[in-house]
């Protein structure tokens, strides 16, 4: 039996041969001549069709649809097909970040054919050719002008699946970190306070939301930069545009350029899709460059640069993105001195100090802590699906007299704690770590100046956490570790360790 010859298939997009190319070299040809005429005609086409309802300019039409033009017809007679399709997508990512709708990008290169069958003798179209060579011209044509489409429809939405994919992993990373629930803000968009520094703090905070113009909160770790941060995005955007938080400490020095400004496919190993970067994924909205001085000097060079041209250059891209994006920076350091130290260039420190926000330290308003432990008491009951509790008259006392070196955040987590491992509905000073018993104690009238205990060593709170997880659970080890986040067989080795075992 005689083997069945393989199938020849046309060597570009399933389409075109290379005689085919060949044979629009007179068209092509004609083309570069008369680019202008084409591109006219072209563009009083789209203007009839869309009329006020085009995306596109006259100017961005021409940048966007001309300079495509030129290198198609160029790449085609060079038979640089590889060009060909990089340019191609190049164009069909700039019509995405242009905002271009997708059914009039098609209905654009539709009339790019019409623009062109209007001229086609001028292009080239061959003098006394029988009926047939011309509709075989015009069919070869109508191919290319699918292959261009072919290629556009695949960059456009490419690049709209890696912006989506962009937003989608940036709104993953808002949504782990949120701390209040939405249904339980209450006062100054979910600021907790009512003290004199407070209130100043709401007014500077309305002030900046209003302007748009870029921000640097300042203030120690807990203090609630986010929450601030949060507040003036609320204010001075539109409910739907993005938020973006970025953690400018917790990205290795190597990975943060990228994970801002993007990077293209193939720009580095293991680069094997695009990213489009924080910057755009925050596109309308704001970015939130969380404890900026951590940030590589370089990569606050290139900061500063998207500050001043409001664009930025992916990582491997030869060109610049244009991105509106305000952006709100915060420093658990003082900024004068990381400038002095050498952690906070000075051009950026100057571009960023447009409005500062100075947060006060929780021990700087303790009047504020009796509203904080009611928030966070309401807060922990709905989510742990449990009746609120109250606190005794000792436990508050003990609360407000703390130094509270890790400010709200460290408040909110020995509530947690107490909620956790409390077995009544009042919670007592048994029920709080023990580094606030010694406060308790030393407890004077608010009037007069605290005595400070110093807080207990982290090994020393970490096995008072694990004898309350024990206490709780009756020593069942299991429900323990699953109290305490860990395994058991850590659970057994920190039981070891602090020389547990003789009593559980």
């Amino acid at each position: 039996m005689e083997r069945t010859a393989d199938v020849k298939r046309p060597r570009y997009f399933h389409l075109l041969w290379d005689e085919e190319i060949e044979r629009l070299r007179g068209v092509l040809q004609a083309l570069r001549t008369h680019h202008a005429h084409v591109l006219d005609r072209w563009y009083q086409l789209y203007t009839v069709h869309f009329g006020e309802a085009a995306t596109l300019s006259q100017h961005e039409f021409y940048s966007l649809y001309g300079q495509d033009l030129l290198q198609t017809v160029e790449h085609l007679l060079e038979e640089d097909m590889e060009r060909f399709v990089i340019d191609l997508r190049a164009c069909g990512e700039r019509l995405v970040e242009r905002g271009v709708p997708f059914r009039e990008v098609i209905t654009a290169l539709h009339l790019f054919e019409e623009s062109c069958s209007a001229i086609f003798d001028l292009c080239g179209f061959p003098a006394g050719g029988s009926a047939a060579e011309r509709v075989n011209l015009l069919l070869t044509f109508d191919k290319l002008s699918h292959c261009r489409m072919m290629v556009l429809a695949e960059a456009y939405f490419g690049t709209t699946q890696a912006r989506t994919h962009t937003r989608a992993r940036a709104l993953e990373q808002e949504v782990a970190r949120l701390v209040p629930d939405p249904r339980l803000r209450q006062h100054f968009h979910g600021i907790v306070g009512q003290s004199p520094a407070m209130r100043e703090v709401f007014q500077r905070v309305s002030a900046a939301g209003t302007s748009r113009g870029t921000v640097l909160i300042v203030g120690e770790s807990g203090t609630g930069k986010e929450l601030v941060a949060r507040a003036i995005h609320e204010i001075g955007s539109a409910g739907t545009a993005p938020f973006v938080p970025v953690n400018c400490s917790a990205l290795p020095r190597e990975l943060i350029e990228s994970e801002l400004f993007g990077y293209k496919r193939g720009a580095f190993s293991g680069a094997t899709t695009e990213y489009q970067g924080l910057f755009r994924a925050a596109e309308g909205g704001s970015l939130f460059l969380d404890e900026v001085t951590e940030m590589a000097l370089d990569t606050q060079a290139k900061l500063l640069r998207v500050l001043q041209e409001h664009a930025i250059r992916p990582v491997g891209s030869v060109r610049e993105v244009p991105v509106n994006v305000r952006i709100i920076a915060s420093t658990n350091r003082d900024p004068r001195e990381a400038v002095q130290h050498g952690r906070l260039r000075e051009d950026l420190y100057y571009r960023l100090n447009v409005n500062t926000i100075l947060l006060p330290p929780l021990r700087e308003r303790r009047e504020d802590i009796p509203l904080l432990v009611a928030y966070f008491l309401t807060y922990f009951s709905e989510r742990l699906g449990v009746r609120p509790r109250t606190v005794t008259p000792e436990v508050l006392a003990a609360l407000e007299r703390y130094s509270w070196p890790g400010n709200v955040r460290e408040l909110m987590n020995v509530i947690e704690t107490a909620y956790t491992f409390g077995r009544n509905e009042q919670i007592t000073l048994a029920d709080l770590p023990a580094f606030l018993h010694s406060t308790a104690e030393t407890a004077q009238p608010l009037s007069s100046a605290p005595t400070m205990s110093p807080p207990l060593s982290f090994a020393a709170a970490e096995r008072d956490l694990i004898v309350r997880a024990l206490t709780t659970t009756g020593g069942n080890k299991l429900q323990a570790a699953k109290l305490l986040g860990i395994s058991r067989k850590k659970l057994y080795a920190k039981i070891a360790k602090y020389q547990l075992g003789d009593v559980w």
